[in-house]
């Protein structure tokens, strides 16, 4: 598939749905979807986070509200309000049974995402339909689509007119769809990051964790680790690392061991 098709594949897909579909896996998700359109019955959503499983429901029931399950009594006076209701994040609500029980009584139609807290037999009783999201891992049609769409949101939101390189690019999917977001918006922010930015990050991010006796050790790493990886990077030899960093190269080594917990690339020194 070309640049130019993925592009046009990912406005007409977003401009109609929210919902990408590449994979067979998200392909077959959003026919039962369609098909959940058309019928008055109870689904619930499963898979883990960043998934796009509120997406789903939101082009399924488009006009209910959406009401996080951990609101509990919220969300009650809003099944009894509405005719249609999503609920999001089932795995919180407080009491299944009191949930079960109202739907029960007010037949209000309800499309739910969640993840695997509850078993079938739980809810059975509440939807005749459950569709699995599989994690992006097992969804690699989707995530060229995905990284189309945050790299258009990225520019957008950074007024940025650059080309995204993927030529060392291999996406962050561990919590899907949202640590892909923010890798691609990270892209074009430390892109055009300045020195004195950088330093209100480290400044932002440290000063609420201060306060023990020996903070300059615990936090070296976060001036060290980025400065080793960034200098592998870019001389590929320990040797010439070494010599920029005016460090003798025992002492590199003694750093790269000291912070080994943390990953270098060395296979190419």
């Amino acid at each position: 598939m070309t640049v130019d098709v993925v592009e046009a594949v990912v406005t007409t897909v977003v401009d109609v749905t929210n919902f990408l579909t590449a994979s067979s896996a998200s392909v077959e998700a959003f026919k039962t979807a369609n098909l959940l359109k058309s019928l008055s019955v109870n689904a619930m959503i499963i898979g883990e986070r960043g998934t796009g499983k509120l997406t789903l429901a939101r082009y399924i029931l488009p006009h209910a509200p959406i009401i996080d399950a951990n609101r509990f009594e919220e969300l009650l006076e809003a099944i009894e309000r509405n005719s249609e209701i999503i609920i999001h994040r089932l795995d919180d609500v407080a009491n299944l049974k009191r949930l079960i029980d109202t739907l029960n009584r007010t037949k209000t139609r309800v499309v739910a995402t969640g993840g695997y807290r509850y078993t079938q037999d739980q809810l059975e009783e509440i939807f005749s339909i459950r569709l699995v999201l599989p994690p992006l891992n097992q969804r690699q049609e989707d995530i060229a689509l995905l990284v189309n769409l945050f790299v258009e949101e990225a520019k957008n939101t950074f007024g940025r007119s650059d080309e995204f390189d993927t030529q060392e690019f291999v996406p962050d999917v561990s919590e899907n769809a949202l640590s892909l977001r923010r890798q691609v918006y990270l892209y074009y922010l430390l892109n055009n990051i300045q020195e004195n930015d950088l330093m209100k990050i480290i400044e932002h991010f440290l000063v609420d964790k201060l306060g023990s006796n020996n903070d300059y050790r615990k936090f070296l790493p976060l001036y060290e680790v980025p400065l080793i990886r960034a200098g592998i990077k870019r001389f590929k030899s320990q040797l010439q690392l070494a010599d920029k960093l005016g460090l003798n190269r025992n002492t590199l080594r003694k750093k790269i061991a000291e912070n080994s917990d943390y990953q270098f690339d060395l296979k190419d020194m």
